[in-house]
């Protein structure tokens, strides 16, 4: 786990460039901090930053290597799984590589297959390979997008990063937003349209993409999506295929050269990867798993269950280490540091994020750090198999929007009129959603529930999704953690994706085709267990905090950001008893605090990022 960037310009020589590319992959370091590499030729420069401790082989990066007349480089980031076969193929074709080893081994998948290289490849990736010959460069990015790669056009010339901040960090590259870039941040945030990189001119790779870049342009091409068809199999073959993907998801993602722990919340998605992967080692005479759960200080007396979140996470965290016998460490954070670390969470990020879902990541993953370098996390289980309420809510499911997205609205009266005016919200919501519906893989004859329930789950996969798990990597990488989601194994992912509805949520529950496939794996009550989200704290002082800095900001006067407020609106919904009132912006998670901490991380993102609004 590592971070690259890159410079490549066809018509100036980029040989005296050197304090440039330093530049740009200084601003690596948190992903990287344990080493650098920087090649360069007249066209090209491709920087490198190392973590070390997940690859004791330390492989050096870039990589370069020759295949006949070819000259090939490459930058990589990321964790390639099950590298076994993958190896031996390629020594089989003749091509001499000396360990499995990710760079390597995509190097000689590249000169063996060129630009169908990615598929070949089973990981969280994204890396660019220069072809000094050709003089052309080529990049590819996971088919989930779990490892993020931006990229920006210039006159003769292409920059990447896998931080917006390196690009930001090329003289030729201003922090400037337009009225698109704005109302990503102001009306579609936390999230992001995929593709877009909120500043002006900077585009992000799309999951699951190739893109090769050379003299004549640029050319962008998925070599992944998912294909609907009709799904053969009946409910009992269904069930015991989901339990042998998602088995062999784990147990390829759990091969690493250093032990291996996993985050625990007691719910069904982290049970069942702690339960799998404490049988697997248990298999290897390994062993105990090393787990991990968060909580805050206070939650036990300030708890109070809700629609979203019915209990507590503690009892049933105790209920699984016991089950399993896992070495547990309980994770505890206290309010002051949960409101520091927003201010982190925006540089892990480099755009204002999902506030103390954020930061509590980040708090969270640098404990697990003293313990572990590698852990598997229960991310995007909801996403495959249908466990947000609005999968099962007809109001939600009806709703002609993003269904986790529906009070822009409300939105819109904390927003300047003069902004409003600029980047018409309502419509540009409207769009994306318009946007997102038309890249559906049609079923033709389908049910229209089912063709629903379709569309439903495109827009979690390719929308919802994506923010969760840039929210994961990026937290995690800045504190130096690898951390790996086995619930996106493409070939788990492939085959739920045609499973009738009517067999996902099986006993009429979210996520029952998953509950079904862990019968007799975990036990049953945390198997039928109600969705409870990732824990937040409910302690009072943090709502009182973030209402006090956020007023701070208003009250002081000189940030970039009150140009873009209706500072009016903003002081009103202060005014009011907050303790009562139900706001949910985003998602389940983020309601009337995450509303003023989102307030909090906007302005230091403008300030800190110097963004020039256009």
């Amino acid at each position: 786990m590592c971070g690259i960037t890159g410079w490549i310009d066809w018509n100036r020589d980029l040989s005296g460039e050197r304090q440039t590319l330093e530049g740009m992959n200084q601003q690596l370091v948190c992903h990287g901090p344990d080493g650098e590499g920087i090649w360069q030729s007249r066209q090209a420069g491709l920087c490198h930053r190392q973590l070390l401790g997940t690859d004791p082989e330390g492989v050096s990066q870039p990589m370069v290597r020759r295949f006949g007349n070819r000259h090939l480089v490459i930058t990589f980031h990321g964790r390639l799984f099950d590298t076994g076969d993958l190896y031996r193929e390629l020594k089989s074709r003749g091509y001499p590589v000396h360990s499995p080893s990710g760079p390597e081994l995509v190097l000689a998948a590249y000169a063996e297959w060129g630009d169908a290289a990615p598929e070949h490849l089973d990981g969280i990736f994204a890396f660019a390979i220069w072809d000094e010959t050709e003089q052309s460069l080529f990049m590819a990015r996971d088919r989930f997008g779990i490892k993020p790669l931006f990229y920006t056009e210039r006159a003769g010339g292409f920059l990447f990063a896998s931080k917006l901040k390196a690009l930001l960090a090329h003289p030729g590259v201003a922090p400037e937003v337009d009225g698109e870039g704005l109302a990503e941040v102001l009306v579609m945030g936390p999230s992001r349209t995929p593709g877009h990189g909120v500043f002006k001119g900077i585009k992000e790779l799309l999951p699951g993409y190739a893109l090769r870049a050379n003299r004549s342009g640029i050319h962008r091409h998925p070599y992944w999506r998912l294909e609907s068809r009709t799904h053969a199999d009946d409910l009992e073959t269904t069930i015991q295929r989901v339990r042998e993907l998602f088995m062999d998801a784990v147990r390829h993602q759990m091969e690493s050269d250093v032990p291996v722990g996993a985050m625990l919340s007691g719910g069904l998605d982290s049970s069942a990867i702690s339960a799998c992967a404490a049988e697997i080692l248990h298999q290897e005479g390994k062993g105990p798993l090393p787990t991990f759960s968060l909580d805050y200080v206070g939650n036990d007396r300030y708890f109070r269950p809700n629609e979203f979140q019915p209990h507590a996470d503690a009892p049933w965290v105790s209920r699984m280490v016991d089950r399993i016998g896992s070495r547990h460490h309980e994770v505890l954070i206290d309010t002051p540091d949960l409101v520091t670390a927003l201010e982190d969470a925006v540089k892990a990020r480099d755009l204002p994020g999902m506030a103390d879902v954020d930061s509590s990541m980040i708090l969270f993953c640098r404990e697990i750090k003293k313990q572990a370098m590698v852990v598997l996390s229960g991310e995007c289980a909801d996403e495959v198999f249908g466990g947000y309420p609005w999968f099962h809510r007809r109001e939600l499911v009806d709703a002609d929007t993003f269904p986790w997205a529906r009070l822009t609205d409300q939105r819109i009266r904390f927003l300047s009129p003069e902004v409003i005016q600029q980047i018409r919200p309502l419509e540009y919501v409207r769009d994306r959603y318009q946007e997102a519906l038309a890249g559906v893989s049609r079923l033709p004859g389908e049910d229209p529930e089912e063709a629903r329930i379709r569309e439903i789950f495109h827009l979690n996969l390719t929308r919802w999704m994506p923010t969760l798990v840039d929210r994961l990597d990026r937290m995690s990488m800045a504190a130096g953690l690898e951390v790996r989601v086995p619930f996106c194994d493409h070939r788990l992912v492939e085959y739920i994706w045609n499973v009738p509805w009517s067999m996902k949520r099986s006993e009429g529950r979210e996520k029952g085709l998953l509950r079904k496939a862990m019968a007799g794996i975990l036990p049953e009550d945390v198997l039928w267990r109600k969705k409870s989200p990732f824990p937040k704290t409910h302690h009072p002082v943090y709502l009182k905090q973030v209402v006090e800095r956020a007023l701070g900001i208003l009250d002081e006067g000189t940030s970039p950001v009150l140009d873009l407020l209706d500072l009016d609106a903003w002081r009103r919904f202060a005014d009011q008893d907050l303790k009562g009132i139900h706001f949910p912006w985003f998602g389940q998670l983020m309601n009337v605090p995450q509303w003023f901490a989102y307030l909090i991380q906007l302005d230091q993102w403008m300030k800190e990022y110097r963004v020039i609004i256009k």
